[in-house]
């Protein structure tokens, strides 16, 4: 009954609060198609390749203002001496004896010295090999020396290897172009690679056991397709090592065969996806991904006040607690401030709130409390999973040029390497001199083992 005791305005009321729900409902609909058309299909986390519509670039006077600071160095041109020169190069006077604007004539005026910077053309050397034999007088057995630099049974040097691997895989040139600038055939290219991965198939498998010890691990995963079908590309990192894993499935097993089953050391930082949700050590779930989600939540509901001064809280506590860690300060001042920044947190997840938005995210953080705050407990934690997104974001972009794998073998190849290569830069060594000079030693003893000399000299991470 209504208020009056009238029933025809109690069906009334009915109706009107009916129309309202139907309105609102249709505005959420008609936002998120809105949001869907100008972000595309996953919203803010959307590829920027993949926005339908891009806005325009900041006019001039909308542009934060260039260069440098007040103080700042700089990194400008740089000359250099003759000791210092790989080259001198003198270039004689100027023929004419009178100048060829007056007619006056022309004396010495000293030397003027210009520093330049040139490269030679990459281009493949043929070379042609004699190797002095010796046979035993008694046995008649034929000893055939090794050519330096060159792997036994090989057609290419060590240098040219190298120099393929380095620009495919860790530069990111497609497989054309090396073959452009190298002069080596596609078919040929691919079993320099497939021999090449043949000979590090075992360095992921001990990287991992260096991975498991480590107290801070990344992993993250993206789409990869390997021969035409989807797949995904995996990735477990630190600070010192990759693995690249490239897969048929984004299932949890991955991560298991990884991980294994035994308790480990150190905290896992990932993105909240249910495939680590059996990983045998702490979890830290990235603050980047619930700032976007938390964003989110204001675009869907504009002008609620509810959910912007929640989001603008959020947001700011997150992206606090993110920045903490690299902050100039000592140990102490850096767990004194984290702890207040995480009760902050926490309050505002415990706060009472109406909107079912709110209290969705709310929900995330206090049913998985034990994974949101160990970036508190311990400065080496990072509370963002951003070392892992950068080092994915070349095989993103490989993705759009290749199109993925043309096959298993292929994206086992390609796993192999990029660990090896990626591994070996964050390592801080010159990738191409360590790398010829890994394979020179092989080349002599094919049965040594590859990972001594590939990693137990290599130093901090440059």
């Amino acid at each position: 009954m209504a208020m009056n005791g009238c029933p025809l305005c109690l069906e009334k009321q009915r109706e009107i609060d009916r129309l309202r729900e139907e309105v609102e409902r249709l505005k959420s609909k008609l936002r998120y198609q809105e949001r869907r058309a100008e972000e595309g299909f996953f919203g803010s986390s959307t590829p920027s390749s993949k926005v339908p519509i891009k806005s325009n670039t900041a006019s001039a006077k909308e542009r934060k203002p260039r260069g440098a600071k007040a103080g700042h160095a700089g990194a400008g041109r740089k000359h250099f001496d003759e000791e210092t020169a790989d080259k001198a190069l003198e270039v004689g006077p100027v023929v004419d004896e009178v100048c060829p604007d007056c007619g006056g004539p022309l004396e010495s005026h000293g030397v003027k010295c210009r520093s330049i910077i040139e490269c030679q053309p990459i281009k493949a050397a043929r070379v042609r090999a004699r190797l002095h034999q010796k046979r035993c007088t008694r046995c008649k057995k034929v000893f055939t020396p090794r050519v330096p630099g060159v792997m036994p049974h090989s057609l290419y040097g060590n240098q040219l290897v190298v120099n393929a691997a380095v620009m495919h895989y860790l530069h990111g040139i497609p497989m054309g172009r090396v073959c452009e600038q190298l002069g080596v055939l596609p078919g040929s290219l691919v079993d320099i690679f497939h021999r090449l991965a043949g000979l590090f198939e075992g360095i992921p498998d001990r990287l991992i056991d260096e991975y498991r010890a480590s107290p801070v691990k990344h992993a993250d995963e993206t789409g990869w397709r390997t021969d035409g079908k989807n797949g995904y590309a995996w990735l477990f990192a630190t600070e010192r090592l990759s693995i690249f894993q490239f897969k048929k499935t984004r299932s949890g097993e991955v991560a298991r065969a990884v991980f294994g089953k035994d308790p480990l050391p150190g905290t896992l930082v990932v993105d909240r996806y249910a495939g680590y949700n059996k990983v045998p050590c702490a979890i830290q779930y990235c603050y980047a991904h619930l700032i976007r989600d938390t964003e989110d939540l204001e675009k869907e509901f504009p002008g609620d006040p509810e959910i912007i001064a929640f989001v603008d809280t959020m947001t700011s506590l997150l992206t606090l607690a993110i920045r903490l860690r690299n902050q100039p300060i000592s140990d102490a001042q850096f767990f004194k401030r984290a702890e207040k920044i995480k009760q902050m947190i926490v309050t505002a997840v415990e706060s009472p709130a109406q909107h079912p938005g709110i209290r969705d995210i709310q929900t995330i953080f206090r049913k998985n409390a034990g994974r949101m705050y160990q970036w508190a407990a311990d400065r080496r934690v990072p509370a963002d999973n951003n070392l892992a997104e950068r080092d994915l974001r070349p095989t993103v972009i490989a993705r759009k040029v290749s199109f993925g794998s043309q096959s298993d073998a292929g994206a086992k190849t390609r796993g192999v390497l990029m660990t090896v290569l990626t591994t070996l830069k964050k390592r801080g060594v010159n990738v191409a001199v360590h790398l010829k000079t890994v394979l020179d030693d092989l080349a002599l003893d094919m049965d040594a083992d590859p990972y001594p000399r590939l990693f137990a000299t290599t130093g901090p991470p440059g």
